[in-house]
Parts: structure tokens; C-alpha cells; sequence
């Protein structure tokens, strides 16, 4: 589904994301780990191709074999959506605080999947469904600020799954939600995948989080691979002191790799 091969990022001369390569099969769950400013994010920016200004990516992104890195930005936009789903860590800055829930749930069809103006709303009410919004039709009606953050994340990962696509991308999207909260989106997001078969790549820097959703991983430090494998030898048995150094922090906060006794 996503091949990522040698991917760089550059900006102003100084490389931020150096040579980063990794596979995604159709139906996988994939994760992505590392510490603040460890180029996760912008290794997500550079495959939707949406750098900041300024910066230069080089390498490969491979979506089912289509190769994506240099892309106008006009195909870029017709994958954005219909294939690529993306779902960003703050549902407040992702959403258009002028437009309705269910505006904003049913824009991606209207844009890639020519759902007709009398069906906009009952698409809406499908899609709030899909992701468990209460009151699904009162809730199309509401704006963001009338809804509670998990409430609004979940109404991103509803425009993220709008059109099915085939891979959908999480950049920390439960950084912001408190634990209760934050085990229900990951709740979603497990049986979206399933139902859909849909790819994931999920971002984050929790590994509590990471044991959940992903069965692979991959661990950045200053923009460069330090680790890969499966999740479950990764956070048992850590090989470089930077991912060593990441269990340590979720084992001080009670955390512990599934299967083993808390």
C-alpha cells in the first residue's frame, strides 16, 4: 500500500528527516515513534506533500505502486481525501469553526465522490454514525465549539474515512484528549481499520498508544532510523538507547508492554 524509500527533508540547507524508509502492506498497522522534534510530523508532511515553505523533500512515496514525491500540488489534492485519509493531533485548528459538523463530514464526498445536494445531509448522518457521535442528527447541525474535544476528534476521523481510502494517516491524535477519552478514539480507529481494511500509519510519541493500534514500528531520532520491527519486540526488548529510553519514561508512568503483569 505505502512504500517509503530514502525519504529527506531539507529546510533552509539543514536535513531534518534523513533517509527514512518503510513499508506498509494493505490492512497493516504501522507506527511511527520518537521523541519531540524527531521528524515524525514532517515525515507525514513530506508523504501528503505538504512540507512548510521551504523545505525540499527527496526520495520516494509510493502509494499501491504510483510514486507521489514531486506530484503537482493539483494531483496531489485528487489523492488527498480519496485515498489518503489524515486525521492531525488538534481537531480545533483542523476544522472550520464557521462551517456545521456536517458540512465539514461531507465535503470530502463533494469533493471526490459527487454526492448529490440532496443527499448531503443523510450522508452526514451516515458518516457521524460511522464514528459514534451522539445524536447523529442533531449533531450535523452544531459547530466544532459546541462539541466536546473527543467529540471533535472523532468528527475528523470521520472526514478522514468519508471516501474509504485506502490509507489513513494519524498524526498524534490523541495527544490533546484525556485517558478516557483518548481509549475510546483509539477504539475507533481499531475497528474503522478493520471494517474498511484499510492501511494505518500512526504517529505518536506514547507507547501506551503505540501497543494499541500498531503491530509494527519504526523509531526516529534527530530524523534518522534508530529501530524497526514488530511493536511487541520493540517495547519488550529495546536495542538502542533511544527507544531503551522511551519504555523507561512509559514505565515510569505505571505503563507496561502488553502481556506482562502490571
Amino acid at each position: 500500500m505505502l512504500d517509503v524509500n530514502d525519504l529527506s527533508v531539507e529546510i533552509g540547507g539543514r536535513r531534518v528527516v534523513d533517509g527514512v524508509g518503510f513499508s506498509v502492506a494493505t490492512g497493516g498497522r504501522f507506527g511511527i515513534i520518537g521523541e519531540s522534534g524527531s521528524g515524525k510530523s514532517l515525515t507525514m508532511l513530506a508523504i501528503l506533500g505538504l512540507l512548510p515553505e521551504g523545505a525540499v523533500a527527496t526520495g520516494s512515496v509510493r502509494l499501491d505502486g504510483e510514486e507521489l514525491l514531486g506530484r503537482p500540488e493539483r494531483q496531489l489534492a485528487r489523492i488527498r481525501g480519496a485515498r489518503i485519509g489524515t486525521v492531525f493531533q488538534d481537531p480545533l485548528t483542523s476544522l472550520n469553526p464557521l462551517r456545521t459538523i456536517g458540512r465539514q463530514l461531507v465535503e470530502p464526498l463533494e469533493l471526490h465522490g459527487g454526492v448529490r445536494r440532496s443527499e448531503r445531509r443523510a450522508a452526514a448522518v451516515r458518516l457521524a454514525e460511522l464514528v459514534r457521535l451522539p445524536e447523529p442528527e442533531q449533531i450535523v447541525d452544531r459547530y466544532p465549539h459546541q462539541l466536546s474535544g473527543g467529540q471533535r476528534q472523532r468528527v475528523a476521523v470521520g472526514i478522514a474515512v468519508a471516501c474509504r481510502p485506502g490509507l489513513l494517516l494519524a498524526d498524534e491524535p490523541t495527544t490533546a484528549l484525556d485517558v478516557t477519552i483518548q481509549a475510546e478514539i483509539l477504539q475507533l480507529f481499531g475497528r474503522l481499520v478493520d471494517e474498511t481494511d484499510a492501511s494505518l500509519v500512526f504517529v505518536t510519541h506514547d507507547l501506551a498508544v503505540l501497543s494499541e493500534v500498531t503491530t509494527d514500528v519504526l523509531v526516529l531520532a534527530h530524523g534518522r532510523v534508530v529501530e524497526s520491527g514488530p511493536v511487541t519486540r520493540i517495547l519488550s526488548a529495546p536495542e538502542h538507547e533511544v527507544t531503551a529510553g522511551l519504555v523507561a519514561a512509559a514505565r515510569a508512568t505505571s505503563w507496561q508492554p502488553e502481556g506482562e503483569a502490571r
